[in-house]
């Protein structure tokens, strides 16, 4: 047996239907100037996927990918301890409610 030593973690890998998420910082007012209520009354947030799971890359039907912005619901997002800031979330795929995206995808 070698000397148990600390481990340094390099990635978070989401397992089953869920990616991994870096959220947004919150935004207190709007553009226009208008102030937003604290942030346990957003029902959603937005965010940046950092990773998706083995699952999604493989599921066709969910168009996720790596450095999507998402909007998703905060509620079964689990907080990852992995840095000082702690915005990294491993959410549910259900929970992702929009992906933004820059351009009209071709209709099949």
């Amino acid at each position: 047996m070698g000397k148990a030593r600390n481990q340094q973690f390099e990635y978070v890998e989401p397992i089953g239907a869920r990616v991994l998420v870096r959220k947004d910082d919150p935004k207190r007012e709007t553009k226009g100037g208008i102030a937003l209520p604290d942030q346990a009354e957003i029902p959603t947030i937005t965010g940046r996927i950092v990773t998706i799971s083995a699952q999604i890359e493989n599921d066709p039907d969910v168009p996720l990918r790596q450095y999507d912005k998402i909007l998703f619901h905060p509620k079964n997002a689990i907080p990852v301890d992995f840095e000082p800031d702690n915005q990294l979330f491993v959410v549910p795929v259900e929970d992702v409610v929009a992906v933004f995206r820059r351009e009209i995808r071709d209709e099949p």
